[in-house]
């Protein structure tokens, strides 16, 4: 059996398969319930074949999206569709996860094919946003207030309620979005903290936003079901948050009892210098899987089954994670078997479409 299709076992849930659907938004709420485009979404890469689907990044507070067109868990009216699509997911033998985020500075945007850029305050579908510190994502984004100690507290708090509400819903792996330039981000990176009190200053007061949130969250979640976080290991930028940082803080984080760092990068500043090659992730996920031991996930530019397959005999990271490349095959499971030359359950309804054996 390749490895990309064999199965990986955490905790007490086992993944079919290494393949996993990244989280990607699809700007397609309102007042962030879900709706049939995320039932035919997600769904739909549940039947090509993945073993765990993650949804967008779903905001623990109505200022926490990234767009007024997010996914939102932040009151117990969301629940009923989000069981909907994990029951679905599920009927087609795989996994669902949920990625719990908070967009901080970010947040407060128009839909991408809008252009995507933030809304002026006091326009309609915009709100205050709020970041560590005063310190505005360009000069074309509002300048967000810097969170108190109460605001600190309530964020902590969203989260832990919405850990509740994924549990009663059914998740099988919650995500902590703490990349891509997003509120835990912009706490443990110089570049967007230069507060003076506790959550600021040193690496580890930089961080302690992030580890109160993992503990509080790993209390709720428990020790059953697997924890992931989503890290960008680099700034991509002189003077930013670095891999030997994203190293220092994995070592910590797997002591707090998270599973698995779902490695990805950038998203801080507008102007980093970020390659657009193949794989240019995964040396983030082999540098902390292989000085931590704790498992890792590789995304960014993965699109042949070969080298996918390529970076998990190599022991680069443990799980592949696709975006892009799974909007353009939804059935990229089903055909990566076929080119590997390996075994696939196909759908019932779908088998007649298996390559025969010979």
């Amino acid at each position: 059996m390749r490895k990309l299709l064999s199965p990986l076992s955490i905790r007490n849930t086992t993944f079919k398969n290494r393949i996993v659907i990244s989280p990607m938004c699809q700007y397609a709420s309102v007042d962030g319930f879900a709706n049939n485009w995320h039932l035919v979404h997600l769904g739909s890469r549940a039947v090509g074949g993945a073993a765990l689907i993650i949804q967008e990044a779903t905001a623990i507070s109505p200022e926490g999206r990234i767009s007024y067109a997010d996914m939102g868990i932040w009151k117990d009216e969301h629940i009923v569709k989000l069981q909907e699509i994990v029951d679905f997911i599920h009927q087609q033998d795989a996994l669902a996860g949920i990625q719990l985020a908070h967009a901080g500075r970010k947040a407060s945007c128009e839909v991408p094919w809008k252009g995507g850029k933030q809304i002026p305050l006091h326009e309609p579908n915009s709100w205050q946003t709020v970041s560590p510190s005063a310190l505005a994502f360009t000069e074309n984004y509002e300048t967000p207030i810097a969170m108190d100690k109460a605001a600190i507290e309530k964020v902590i708090n969203d989260f832990v309620v919405a850990t509740q509400r994924a549990k009663q819903v059914g998740y099988d792996v919650v995500e902590i979005h703490a990349a891509h330039g997003y509120l835990l981000h912009q706490f443990y990176s110089p570049l967007s903290n230069n507060r003076m009190d506790e959550y600021g200053g040193s690496f580890e007061n930089r961080i302690r936003l992030l580890l109160e949130v993992t503990e509080a969250i790993k209390k709720e979640w428990g020790e059953e079901k697997p924890l992931f976080v989503r890290l960008s290991a680099s700034d991509w930028i002189d003077g930013g948050w670095a891999i030997d940082d994203s190293v220092r803080l994995s070592k910590i984080l797997k002591d707090k009892g998270v599973d698995l760092l779902d490695t990805s990068s950038g998203g801080n500043v507008p102007k980093a210098n970020i390659p657009n090659i193949p794989g240019y992730q995964v040396p983030f996920a082999a540098a902390i899987k292989n000085q931590t031991g704790i498992l890792t996930g590789a995304v960014g530019l993965i699109t042949t089954p070969e080298q996918a397959n390529e970076i998990l005999i190599k022991e680069e990271a443990d799980l592949i994670l696709l975006a892009r490349e799974s909007l353009r095959d939804p059935y990229f499971p089903l055909h990566a078997a076929v080119a590997l030359g390996d075994d696939i359950k196909f759908p019932l309804r779908y088998e007649r479409a298996a390559p025969k054996k010979v």
